[in-house]
């Protein structure tokens, strides 16, 4: 919107990686891993989310040798004022009002701000905030970066600086330490406080796991993690909510982008944001009510596609189970798919390919029977199954059929654990035995008990109002380190925490 001022940021790519790696993705099979280590597109779509006062703009810079070093090296002497201009051609390309502009950088992007830097003698006004997360390797007091950077932060209040790094002093790979004495950002992360300490008034104090220091009311921050296994965290420190961290930082957004700087990945929505104009759940099923199956299902994946999906089923809960020894936690929508918003939606059966198509578009998968069984256990809500003998493959009874689980839910806030209403769509090795099939299973009573065994007898095609679509994020933890539902179905000796029929790689 032209009206609104513009966040311009400038993400300046890490050694090796292409735009599409740092914009990132689902990681699939077959994919490489550089896609799921920066996540910038989607934490940039998770800051639009909280300040739609705003256009957020993302500008991904990437040298033409995969490195801004190298590239800085080639152009020599030339390189500062050459990075000014693709900063100025980038901005005036912009629309909106005149737009702040925050320069980011990972690894050896910081290379680019820095040359940036050396490019004038001062910071220009238009910048609004400094960020580099694991990236201050050429940090030099001999260039003034410290002066120019001082001069800058005095500029006004609103302009901040905050280095993120990790101490990488006695990290090895394959036998070697992967930075000299005063090669890395430990080292020069401490150059530049030393530098910024008295003028900037920081001051140290531990975070968690990190060396904090604060100063000038908040516009100057340093993270530095103490890395106490001397692990390399060079890509977690962006991994982890990196970015949203240095752009919330010290504003009106601080601590509402729904997670923690370190914590799990708060921008893994795995439904794009709702479209304006979209139709409620209701009027959107009855406007489908009268199309062939087919149709209505691709209307549905369209749905998804526009983020037509309550609010409530985003944020997902997370299931621990047991077995042989070991843990597994995974998370699964708290209650069945549904259209619509929070104020109108209708939960919404679907053929079991068209339920894996949008799972997969999503990072997801179905459950299996142990899974349901183990989600009613844990559920904060126990439904009671309410079957239904007529029409019970209409729109029309799958809308009668939510009314009365409404009713039951009445005095339970949405985004609880919610089981017993539906029987699941499951995955299962009997649909090796019968193929083109839907495996359903379920609809618990509050007793736990299933009334519906493990059924693989219906047409794929077959749905009715009773049937429910629970999607469980791929991602899991197996004893504190993260994997696939995938993987450990597959695993003969894992798969005891998620299969009661051994290992499963049955799909649709």
């Amino acid at each position: 919107a032209a009206a609104r001022p513009t966040l311009l940021i400038i993400y300046l790519l890490p050694n090796g990686n292409t735009i599409e790696m740092t914009m990132g993705a689902r990681l699939q099979p077959g994919m490489d891993w550089h896609y799921d280590i920066q996540h910038i597109e989607a934490q940039a779509r998770k800051l639009r989310q909280i300040d739609p006062a705003r256009n957020v703009v993302v500008a991904y810079v990437e040298a033409s040798q995969l490195s801004w070093p190298a590239w800085r090296k080639e152009k020599g002497q030339a390189s500062g004022r050459a990075i000014r201009a693709i900063i100025q051609g980038i901005s005036s390309r912009v629309g909106g009002t005149d737009p702040r502009i925050a320069l980011v950088a990972h690894s050896g992007g910081g290379s680019f701000i820095f040359g940036y830097i050396n490019g004038g003698d001062t910071i220009g006004d238009n910048i609004e905030r400094i960020v580099w997360i694991d990236a201050n390797y050429a940090y030099d007091d001999g260039e003034r970066h410290g002066d120019k950077l001082l001069a800058w932060l005095k500029g006004g209040a609103r302009r901040h600086l905050l280095v993120m790094a990790y101490d990488d002093r006695d990290v090895t790979l394959n036998g070697k330490k992967i930075v000299s004495a005063t090669g890395g950002t430990h080292y020069r992360s401490h150059k530049m406080i030393d530098r910024l300490r008295d003028e900037a008034k920081l001051v140290g104090s531990k975070s968690g796991a990190f060396e904090e220091f604060t100063g000038m009311s908040g516009q100057v921050r340093f993270l530095i993690h103490a890395n106490p296994e001397r692990k390399i965290l060079h890509t977690v420190l962006v991994e982890r909510n990196g970015l949203l961290e240095a752009l919330a930082w010290n504003t009106a957004l601080d601590g509402k982008w729904g997670g923690y700087f370190w914590g799990e990945r708060a921008y893994s929505d795995l439904i794009p944001p709702r479209a304006c104009g979209v139709l409620g759940g209701r009027r959107w099923l009855e406007l489908h009510a009268a199309s062939a199956l087919e149709q209505r299902e691709a209307a549905a994946i369209d749905a998804v596609k526009q983020g037509n999906v309550p609010q409530f089923l985003r944020k997902f809960v997370e299931v621990r189970v047991r077995a042989g020894g070991h843990e597994c936690a995974y998370q699964v929508m708290p209650d069945c798919f549904a259209i619509g918003s929070d104020d109108d939606f209708v939960r919404m059966p679907l053929t079991p390919r068209t339920a894996m198509k949008i799972a997969a578009a999503m990072g997801c998968t179905l459950p299996t029977r142990k899974m349901v069984d183990d989600i009613h256990a844990v559920a904060a809500v126990r439904l009671e199954p309410k079957p239904m003998t007529e029409r019970r493959e209409s729109p029309g009874t799958f809308i009668e059929h939510d009314v009365i689980i409404e009713r039951q839910r009445a005095g339970r806030p949405l985004g609880e654990l919610v089981a017993g209403h539906k029987k699941d769509v499951v995955i299962s090795n009997r649909l090796k035995e019968k193929p083109n099939k839907v495996a359903i299973y379920g609809w618990h009573q509050r007793d736990g008990k299933p009334i519906q065994p493990l059924y693989v007898g219906h047409a794929e095609r077959y749905v009715d109002y009773s049937h429910g679509v629970r999607l469980v994020n791929q991602r899991c933890t197996v004893d504190g380190k993260e994997t696939t539902i995938e993987a450990v179905l597959r695993d003969p000796e894992l798969c005891k925490l998620l299969s009661d029929e051994g290992t499963i790689e049955a799909g649709y």
